[in-house]
Formats: C-alpha cells, sequence, structure tokens
C-alpha cells in the first residue's frame, strides 16, 4: 500500500511539471510572437501538429520568405541557483527534434505551395525568462 501511494505522489508531481512545462512554453511562444511582430513578420499560424511534431510558429518575413519558428524557453524565474548554470533554451533542439520538425515544415510547404513559392526557412527563437526581464535570442535559418 505504501508503494502504491508513492506512485500516485509521482504521478501527481510529474503531471504538475508537465503542466508547468506546458504553460512555460506557451508563454514562450507568445512573447516569440510578439517579438517577430515588431520586427516585421506576419505570423500565418501558431500550434501546428502532426504525428511526428509540432511547429511553433509559422510566418511570413519582409522578403514574402515562409519561417517556421520553433520555440524554445526557460523559465529562470525566482531560481537565482539555476542562472548561473551555462544551459540555454536551444541546447533542447536534440537532432531528433530537429529531423521531426524539418518533417513537418517539408509537409507543411508543400501543402501550402503558394505560401512557400519564395522559398522558406526553419528559425529558433530561444527565451530565458529572468526575474525582471526576458533574454531573447533568434537564431536563423537552423535547418
Amino acid at each position: 500500500m505504501n508503494r502504491m501511494w508513492k506512485q500516485c505522489e509521482n504521478t501527481n508531481s510529474n503531471k504538475e511539471e508537465i503542466g508547468k512545462n506546458i504553460k512555460t512554453g506557451r508563454e514562450g511562444e507568445r512573447l516569440a510572437a510578439g517579438y517577430l511582430k515588431k520586427r516585421g513578420y506576419k505570423i500565418l499560424k501558431t500550434n501546428i501538429s502532426y504525428p511526428w511534431g509540432e511547429i511553433d510558429i509559422v510566418a511570413k518575413d519582409c522578403e514574402n520568405i515562409l519561417i517556421f519558428i520553433e520555440v524554445k524557453t526557460f523559465d529562470k524565474r525566482g531560481h537565482s541557483f539555476v542562472q548561473e548554470l551555462e544551459l540555454r533554451p536551444e541546447d533542447n533542439m536534440t537532432r531528433t527534434k530537429l529531423s521531426n520538425l524539418k518533417k513537418s515544415c517539408l509537409f507543411f510547404a508543400n501543402r501550402n505551395p503558394l505560401l512557400a513559392n519564395n522559398g522558406w526557412r526553419i528559425d529558433l527563437i530561444s527565451l530565458t525568462l529572468l526575474d525582471n526581464n526576458c533574454d531573447i535570442r533568434h537564431l536563423k535559418n537552423i535547418g
């Protein structure tokens, strides 16, 4: 019985952590969209899901190029010890994730040829949420 109770506690803890990660991710995507709009990008779609992956943001830049944006966010608010770590959000972009993202982008571009007629690229926006500000890095053409 004790073992079963611990499993329930762990499950609830994992659900809370997953919920927090989803909330942080959505906040990062909202901030990234605002960042892009301020720089002249037009947001076309967000959170497109396929069985093998998701595209966070689809946009057009000022040259009418189709841009697929992957957003990676770390929330370091209230965790001063975490701020000392050298990890950055973009460090979570693994080869597998990039491969699945490329597959999703290619699938989207092929299904929407008029949107992709001027070409397309994959960018990554990395956000680190800090207590008083947000560090944003825009890495272009990662794939």
